[in-house]
């Protein structure tokens, strides 16, 4: 398991120490929670950077709405 320090803002530090506080969770569990969440959007959003990327090269195919509707027998 990988330990790491991180250096906070008072004002930051502060919130967190009264959250753990007030939930009986540490600060170590909200610290990790937020890591894990914000790593998650972050993997989003550079995998739809690169999709856009490879769009614009022309390397990725695009499908309208009216397009997936008929492979899907979803068209009327």
């Amino acid at each position: 398991m990988l330990m790491l320090a991180i250096r906070l803002s008072p004002d930051l530090e502060k919130r967190l120490d009264e959250l753990s506080k007030r939930t009986g969770r540490t600060k170590s569990f909200y610290a990790r929670e937020a890591i894990i969440t914000h790593l998650e959007d972050l993997e989003d959003i550079y995998m739809a950077e690169a999709v856009l990327e490879r769009i614009h090269k022309g390397e990725e195919h695009t499908y309208t709405l009216d397009e997936v509707g008929k492979r899907l027998g979803l068209a009327d």
